[in-house]
């Protein structure tokens, strides 16, 4: 992906959209696309596909602290590497004359000030607004929604998810960032393999699978827009599946810290 991109160009030219596929691990992303199992994915990303990347946290809450600040997952590779975004401070050695940066303390703010209509479609418990703390990262956005139908336990939370994405950019027509945590690939999601009992990476790969069935639904979406959109789809984080003892995430595992990123362009059709 490129690191060269002049943000300063795309921010007010472009719409904005942040995708990220909680757990989602790097492995299962790329064996799937590789063995064609994700044709949507495939047909937005290119034929290079998923990028491997370090995330800054290993869970929901820090990962996005840090991406809504400009930190977005680095690439795998010896640094520094410039940054697409930032929230201006001293001393940053990733941010250049290409990144943009924002006199605010997260970046979601600073798009608002740019004239962006900044929305959350929250996905994960972190983003349900029915606690304190589930309020904190919807908070940064100017209009935020989460129900149960967008949540972990709900099979069809990608099309609603999606679904809503579609219904709210067809009613705003200014700039908009537009942010969703897809929540599907999130334990649990035994639910996308019939008759299974617990989650497995398996599930985990079939819940990708259902997520890219509904991608058309956003990308329909967005080419009905009268500008073109910047897109930018990555995991938060991954999760073990008993790898080296391990399960879950919140800890520092290769399965859990390296996760899968991609950009995209999207423009309106002619």
């Amino acid at each position: 992906m490129s690191e060269t991109l002049d943000m300063n160009a795309i921010v007010g030219s472009h719409d904005l959209v942040m995708i990220t596929l909680d757990t989602l691990r790097y492995d299962v992303a790329r064996e799937r696309f590789v063995r064609g199992r994700t044709p949507h994915f495939e047909a937005l990303l290119g034929p290079d596909g998923w990028e491997e990347r370090h995330t800054p946290g290993s869970f929901t809450y820090a990962a996005h602290h840090a991406f809504f600040a400009g930190f977005l997952p680095t690439p795998a590779t010896p640094g520094p590497h410039p940054r697409h975004f930032a929230a201006r401070f001293q001393g940053s050695v990733t941010s250049t004359p290409n990144t943009c940066i924002f006199e605010t303390a997260d970046i979601v703010t600073g798009l608002a000030g740019r004239g962006y209509h900044t929305v959350c479609i929250g996905g994960v418990g972190f983003f349900n607004g029915e606690t304190a703390l589930g309020k904190v990262l919807p908070s940064f956005f100017q209009e935020h929604h989460w129900s149960r139908a967008l949540g972990v336990t709900d099979p069809d939370s990608t099309r609603n998810q999606l679904e809503l994405a579609a219904k709210i950019l067809d009613e705003h027509t200014e700039p908009t960032f537009l942010f969703i945590n897809i929540s599907a690939l999130h334990q649990p999601n035994r639910h996308y393999i019939e008759g299974a009992e617990e989650d497995s990476i398996e599930t985990h790969a079939a819940a990708l699978e259902y997520v890219d069935s509904q991608l058309p639904v956003l990308t329909n979406a967005l080419e009905a827009r009268s500008r073109p959109t910047f897109c930018m789809i990555f995991a938060d984080h991954g999760t073990a599946y008993g790898e080296d003892g391990f399960s879950g995430h919140r800890l520092s595992h290769p399965t859990v810290m390296t996760v899968p990123y991609a950009e995209a362009f999207i423009h309106p059709r002619r």
